[in-house]
């Protein structure tokens, strides 16, 4: 272990090819020990040797010639700073300072005559001689360990600046932290510590390849190592600051701890701390919303990755809601203000708070006045408090009906049946079922994925990773679903027109644009834009009275509108009405 078998001592063989030490105790004689690492060493009667001791040892390293770096003044602090710059005892550097003196002419040079005696000089011999600068070297020892082990002090004893400054000193960051907690465990481990906050988080937060060097670990205020993944959870990777052990056991190399669970210890009282002060400024609202836009993806990763702490996390969660405006609610004040008999939280995902506010799937909701909440980060569905949050935008939706409106719902699918089959068998393998729906109100259809598939916008961002599994993609896309509003006009004139002629071209056109709307609206990407382009076109040419009979179709898998022989206007108009 370190500290008991001179293993520190040996190391210093890593960068010389011998080493000398000189040695004496109080009212003792002065020894000389050296050893070239070859097996042997020699140690001898040191009275001859012109320094002698009062007390105390002289180590004495002759270096390598490829190790010659390690005297560099600047890679000697840097040593020191990063290693032992908390220490107890002083450590002071030999350095050269280099200072400017200005000197006369006759001072500087060696004249090699004096005035005469009793020469009389002219008053202007008299003026003032001219000085010129010249560089004097001098050695002095400075202390290279300036900085006191903040953590070894009580709290209260630290003022305010005490903890910016160390802060500072600690991170290089140029702002002030937004919080601080300093604890110390006692028990079977024994540590203290002192935590960060940062006021802003890092461009570089997520990057999986940076080296994590937050929490700086120290065993007697001698530096370890500041990148240990065991000590605090990936998700608190913003938090900053300090860990100082009295009897952390240590490998032979320095670089590992040993006794995995000891880590975890340490791991359980760090993240316990962070979650109290995460919670501490969650009090104060003008300093949590500053928190919240730093820092709320790292609390939906602890989420999803801190099963033990996942409730006490979910509580900080803030988000735009249907009816809160401008500000952002937590789920406890969304459950707090749930209608009476609602069992789920209805949330949907989208790109913007404008996107997901406009959209189809939450038009029956607002309607029977219950509340959203608009995630516009992906997450996964969890539990809170007993209420399951339910994606509006994906299979199994349920609402509260009356008796009356589950009579008329049940009516209307029994009505639709038939124009259910028809658009099933016209878009073919583009959707797995067609199927009336209760989530609508303003809108004709809306296209809803599977329970457990992708909602559209996981889909998207799946979609742009360059390294994504096309298995998984496949198998997560699901086959949508396209539900139909039968409230809805244009659904009430297309059933009456499929009704008389389920072969009309016109009805299958328009049911081939009625699904690709959908899928727009329901945040999804039009596979083949080009098609969706030409059926819009020909609709504003049969809106402009356009006669393209000469215009060959291109592909001839895309249907084509129905035309009339007679061109008149009449029919032309009635055929538009038939359209809106």
């Amino acid at each position: 272990m370190i500290g008991q078998f001179c293993v520190g001592f040996y190391s210093a063989y890593l960068v010389a090819d011998k080493v000398v030490v000189i040695s004496k105790a109080v009212g003792e004689q002065q020894y000389r020990w050296e050893s070239q690492a070859g097996g042997t060493f020699f140690v001898y009667d040191d009275a001859e040797n012109p320094v002698q001791l009062t007390r105390g040892s002289i180590i004495i390293l002759h270096m390598k010639q490829d190790n010659l770096e390690f005297l560099e003044e600047k890679r000697i602090k840097d040593l020191v700073k990063k290693h032992s710059e908390f220490i107890g005892f002083p450590i002071e550097l030999q350095i050269e300072k280099t200072t400017e003196k200005e000197v006369s002419d006759d001072e500087d040079e060696n004249k090699e005559k004096k005035a005469e005696e009793g020469e009389v000089q002219e008053e202007k011999d008299k003026a003032e001689k001219k000085k010129k600068k010249i560089k004097e070297v001098s050695t002095e020892f400075e202390q290279v360990n300036k900085n006191k082990p903040l953590w070894m002090k009580k709290p209260e004893e630290i003022t305010k600046e005490e903890y910016a400054n160390f802060y500072k000193q600690l991170t290089n960051d140029w702002e002030e932290h937004l919080t601080v907690k300093q604890f110390s465990v006692e028990g079977g481990l024994e540590f203290k510590a002192v935590l960060f906050i940062p006021k802003r988080a890092p461009f570089d937060l997520f990057e999986t390849k940076k080296k994590k060097n937050n929490i700086k670990l120290y065993v007697r205020r001698v530096f370890i190592m500041d990148d240990c993944e065991e000590l605090i959870p990936e998700y608190l990777g913003f938090v900053k600051g300090v860990v100082d052990s009295e009897d952390l056991p240590l490998n032979i190399s320095r670089e590992f701890l040993q006794h995995n669970k000891i880590l975890k210890v340490i791991k359980k009282n760090i993240t316990k701390k962070c979650i109290e002060m995460i919670t501490e400024i969650s009090e104060n609202a003008e300093d949590y919303k500053k928190f919240y836009e730093q820092f709320s993806k790292n609390l939906k990763l602890g989420i999803h990755e801190d099963s033990a702490n996942r409730t006490k996390l979910s509580e900080f969660l803030r988000f735009h809601t249907s009816k809160s405006g401008e500000e952002q609610i937590s789920l406890k004040d969304y459950i707090g203000k749930m209608k009476e008999g609602q069992k789920d939280i209805f949330f949907i995902t989208g790109e913007s708070k404008a996107s997901v506010a406009a959209s189809p799937f939450v038009e029956a909701l607002k309607k029977k006045d219950y509340e959203v909440l608009y995630m516009i980060d992906p997450i996964d569905e969890y539990m809170f408090d007993g209420k399951k949050l339910k994606n509006c935008t994906k299979e199994g939706l349920d609402l509260d009906q009356t008796e009356d409106e589950k009579k008329k719902f049940e009516e209307q699918k029994s009505a639709f049946e038939g124009l259910c089959k028809l658009v099933k068998e016209i878009l073919g393998d583009k959707v797995e079922k067609v199927q009336l729906g209760q989530r609508l109100d303003q809108s004709p259809c809306v296209l809803v994925t599977g329970e457990y598939g992708w909602s559209a916008n996981m889909e998207r961002i799946m979609k742009a990773q360059a390294l994504r599994d096309p298995s998984m993609s496949s198998y997560m896309m699901s086959k949508k679903t396209l539900e139909i509003n039968a409230n809805h006009p244009i659904l009430t004139e297309l059933k009456k027109k499929s009704d008389k002629d389920k072969s009309d071209k016109t009805v299958k056109d328009l049911i081939w644009l009625l699904y690709e709307t959908a899928l727009l609206t329901s945040g999804f990407s039009l596979d083949d834009p080009t098609h969706f382009a030409n059926r819009i076109h020909k609709m504003i040419k049969l809106g402009l009275s356009i006669d393209d009979a000469g215009i060959e179709e291109e592909d001839e898998k895309l249907p084509q509108l129905e035309k009339k022989e007679d061109a008149n206007t009449e029919a032309t108009k009635s055929k538009m009405e038939e359209v809106d």
